[in-house]
């Protein structure tokens, strides 16, 4: 019962929210993944020793990620954060009911992005000793057969120096390997965060543009309303100036305190419209400043990219360097094993000849 009940994957953190994924022909927009808030449950997987992030929504899965060192999950709001899977090509986003609730799952997934680094350390260290130890192996066996095969004058110079060299070679690979892997991380680990803040940037801009392209309409809606409010104003300055001439009293006293009274509040009305229109040309200046910072994402994901080309022609030529330095060490042990066999032909010669040279003498 233990067993199998290890053998599932057991819930480690679960939290309501909104599930969201990117439009994959734009990546700028999001759409709903769930019509209604649903449960986003972090998973552990004792016999793979991976960690996953699952949500479903009715029969269907909604998310199914495998959590990877390279992740990084981006707050972009005080209640929205979001993360790129790069396996299933898109990014995810989480809407939740309050902060807080944005900080736990936030502190939950760096917590179970380090434990996915460590375990996948783990696992590396143990394939180069399993590796090492497999190519260890035949050099060792074969060592030992040498040693018994040989006379024991060659003990001390073949099969120990032919194994020194082999275990120098082996320590060489393995070094060169725990090189390209580290090369390789840090490029993956770099443009992750560089698309992240990309798809970050774009979500805000066809935010911006969108309230931009409203405010630009509600701008000229306004200064339609304003050249009318203009026209009644200097429609009504004309009939107080009509009335004023005319030096009257009476009514039109009244009627030039009503005229004076909707004069002060049309002025009143253009200068709240005046505002309004000087906070729109602000958030214009937002918006190119915006634009600006985008095109500056787009700038480091190719220089990234670049850096990633770079360091894949690197490692070609690092891989064409390894298989050299194998070809050349198989020759050298070839070599070797053929000097061995020469030497115990030779020495095999030395021996009856110097049993020759005693019989020869003895007579």
């Amino acid at each position: 019962m233990f067993s199998h009940h290890r053998e599932r994957e057991q819930p480690i953190f679960s939290a309501r929210a909104h599930v969201f994924q990117i439009d994959p022909t734009t990546k700028r927009n999001w759409i709903p993944a769930s019509k209604h808030a649903v449960t986003v449950s972090f998973f552990y997987d004792a016999n793979r020793n991976v960690y996953r992030i699952i949500s479903v929504g009715g029969t269907k899965a909604i998310i199914n990620c495998t959590v990877t060192p390279s992740m990084t999950f981006t707050k972009t709001s005080q209640k929205f954060g979001q993360w790129a899977d790069s396996r299933a090509n898109t990014v995810y986003g989480l809407g939740f009911a309050t902060e807080q609730q944005l900080h736990q799952f936030s502190d939950k997934f760096k917590e179970v992005k380090d434990a996915a680094r460590l375990a996948r350390e783990k696992s590396q260290d143990k394939e180069l000793v399993n590796t090492a130890l497999t190519i260890a192996a035949p050099q060792v066996s074969s060592a030992l057969s040498d040693e018994l095969q040989s006379p024991p004058v060659m003990c001390v110079n073949g099969p120990e120096d032919k194994l020194f060299r082999s275990q120098s070679a082996d320590i060489t690979l393995s070094s060169e390997k725990e090189r390209i892997k580290k090369m390789l991380s840090e490029g993956s680990i770099c443009e992750m965060n560089v698309e992240a803040e990309l798809f970050t940037l774009q979500d805000s801009n066809s935010k911006l543009v969108a309230a931009l392209h409203e405010a630009n309409a509600n701008v000229e809606q306004w200064k339609k309303q304003l050249a009318a409010y203009q026209e009644e104003t200097d429609r009504l300055r004309e009939q107080v100036a009509e009335l004023e001439t005319h030096g009257g009293h009476g009514p039109s006293d009244l009627l030039k305190d009503e005229l004076t009274q909707s004069l002060e509040e049309l002025e009143a009305l253009l200068k709240a419209k005046d505002e309004e229109i000087h906070i729109l040309q602000s958030k214009k200046a937002e918006y190119h400043e915006m634009e600006h910072d985008r095109d500056e994402a787009i700038h480091r994901l190719r220089e990234t990219e670049m850096r990633n080309s770079e360091l894949e022609r690197r490692i070609q030529n690092t891989e064409q360097n390894l298989n050299s330095s194998l070809e050349e060490r198989d020759r050298m042990d070839a070599e070797i094993q053929r000097a061995i066999e020469i030497l115990d032909i030779k020495i095999f010669d030395l021996n009856d000849l110097r049993q020759s040279l005693v019989k020869l003498i003895d007579k």
